[in-house]
């Protein structure tokens, strides 16, 4: 590892229980080292076997984050990304399979020249070597690293053994912050420290002390329990932080600096405050987290989907992007999105009346998969088409939006998407030729179109307007494209084509003309994936102005 530029590295881990924050905890520590006047990079790691999350279903695992090189991953890196303002590379992400597979791959290649290959040292140097390359990408101060799961979980006791040794190599540049929860038993009404105790002494059975431990709860943290935490768990009080249930997860960074978070963390890692920096490098963040607060107008929005049911409860983190670009971009028009999210199926089975749109300012469409839910989304598509409700579809949602409009406008009744029916007489969309090979071969993982794609806008059109420019670049995920062969007829039938690949193959966007339909839009990428808090993204900004014109019109 760097030796000369003593670079920084803090490692965040988890104790107690998953699911209570720790990734958010994590890009709120980047953001504030950041806003301190340090170049940050975050990385991801997750222990799961799976090689990237692209395979993953989005229901049990929430929503897969495409990188410009088109990296599948968790959608903690999103949230590093937005909160960051950042493009993260490849290197900035890793899983239990990338690693065993790259070291499996080597030995079988006798790149190891004959030698015994254990977990300590091969798998440990490779996690190492992988956080080298992210330093070196992107010529940080500081790494942040999360370490997925909770101590305890076989699954990450290698990422833990390495973090270890690199602590071992470089004492005074490596913290470990622990997230662990803080109980209060509805019974007894007092806030309980014994598990977060009992999560340190574990940690401190893989040889790793926390530097910090950012308590979370559903109070603040009092100081009698800081000092109590402090005391069991060998740290000081002033590296207790208190992080209870708050409004927003944009909240975070601005709570966590109540307790100087910033300021302690530069102290610990030996870091002097950087003069450059300016006074409050989060001011505009504090500026936008206002503006979440001070927005009191709401704009009803309808986000149909297909990944709404699990169980008896919707699980809105399988379309965790759209909705943040939605809100983005509602802020920024002053207003406090209202987001409704409707499973399509419900259109289908008659348990929700397709009538009930009528209400919503505007219409999302998001992205999916498979055949479940479709005819659902198509009616929806219609019924925003024809009562001129503002329309925004988002990859398989611009792919309906185009199959809707070649069975009602040009009247193939038949036309569908190949996803849906192999043997249609009317592919309107189909899969890419390069592609069907792999999915023959059973190569799922590998058989999209995936990451940053380049597309030139056709002057006049609204993605044109929006965008304020010709060409433009955005994140794709997607095995299936508009059919050329219907191009032509699509567009005298007056769907206009707006976005197109540099070499004029491929369909990126389609719309109706203003003097048709105030928006009716539809992205074949998924443009959510750029859009971030201090830098709505154009598209859904775009969507936003036409739904809250549709309101005004209305009163």
């Amino acid at each position: 590892m760097p030796k000369k530029d003593n670079h920084k590295y803090i490692f965040v881990v988890g104790g107690v229980m998953s699911g209570v924050g720790k990734g958010i905890a994590t890009a709120s520590i980047a953001k504030i080292i950041q806003a301190k006047g340090y170049k940050v990079n975050p990385i991801k790691i997750d222990p799961y076997l799976n090689v990237d999350a692209g395979t993953m279903n989005p229901t049990e695992h929430g929503e897969v984050f495409v990188l410009n090189s088109g990296l599948e991953t968790d959608q903690d890196m999103g949230n590093y990304e937005r909160f960051l303002d950042l493009d993260l590379s490849p290197e900035d992400y890793m899983t239990s399979g990338m690693v065993y597979k790259a070291v499996i791959d080597r030995e079988r290649a006798l790149g190891y020249g004959g030698k015994c290959v254990e977990p300590v040292y091969y798998i440990t140097e490779e996690i190492l070597n992988r956080i080298k390359k992210a330093v070196h990408r992107h010529g940080s101060n500081v790494t942040v690293v999360e370490i997925g799961g909770t101590i305890g979980d076989y699954q990450n006791v290698l990422f833990m053994e390495a973090a270890r040794i690199l602590k071992i190599k470089h004492p005074d540049d490596v913290l470990f912050v622990m997230v662990s929860y803080l109980p209060v038993p509805g019974t007894l009404g007092e806030m309980k420290t014994r598990p977060t105790q009992n999560a340190v002494h574990q940690l401190n059975g893989y040889g790793i002390q926390p530097d910090f431990i950012v308590a979370r709860s559903t109070l603040p943290l009092d100081h009698k329990r800081k000092e109590k935490i402090a005391l069991m768990c060998n740290i000081r009080p002033e590296h207790v932080i208190s992080a209870p249930d708050i409004e927003s997860v944009y909240d975070v960074p601005i709570n966590f600096e109540r307790d100087k978070l910033g300021e302690q963390l530069l102290k610990a890692l030996k870091l002097r405050p950087n003069t450059k920096a300016k006074h409050d490098g989060l001011a505009p963040w504090r500026a936008f987290v206002s503006r979440t607060k001070s927005s009191k107008d709401e704009l009803k929005i309808a986000v149909v989907g297909k990944y709404f049911d699990t169980g008896d409860f919707v699980l809105s983190d399988a379309y965790l992007s759209v909705i943040e670009a939605t809100k983005y971009s509602c802020y920024e028009a002053e207003v406090k999105a209202s987001l409704t999210w409707i499973n399509s199926k419900k259109f289908e089975t008659g348990e929700l009346k397709i009538e009930s749109l009528a209400e919503y300012a505007g219409i999302i469409v998001p992205g999916g998969f498979g055949t479940s839910g479709i005819e659902g989304v198509i009616k929806a598509i219609k019924f925003a088409r024809e009562k001129k409700i503002p329309y925004l579809g988002l990859c398989y949602g611009m792919q309906l939006m185009v199959v809707e409009y070649a069975r009602n406008v040009l009247g193939l009744k038949d036309a569908t998407t190949t996803e849906i029916d192999p043997k249609t007489k009317n592919p309107i969309i189909d899969i890419m030729p390069d592609q069907k090979k792999k999915l023959t071969e059973g190569n799922f993982g590998a058989s999209m179109r995936l990451g940053s794609y380049l597309a030139l806008l056709k002057e006049g059109s609204i993605a044109r307007e929006a965008y304020g420019k010709e060409l433009i670049k955005e994140r794709h995920r997607h095995r299936y494209e508009v059919n050329p062969v219907y191009v032509e007829v699509l567009s005298k039938a007056g769907l206009v084509f707006s976005g197109l690949s540099p070499n004029g193959a491929l369909c990126e966007i389609a719309e109706l003309p203003t003097t048709k339909h105030p928006f009716f839009v539809g992205s074949q990428f998924h443009p959510e994936l750029q859009a971030r808090p201090l830098n709505p993204h154009p598209l859904f900004s775009a969507f936003v102005r036409a739904s809250k014109e549709r309101v005004t019109k209305k009163k």
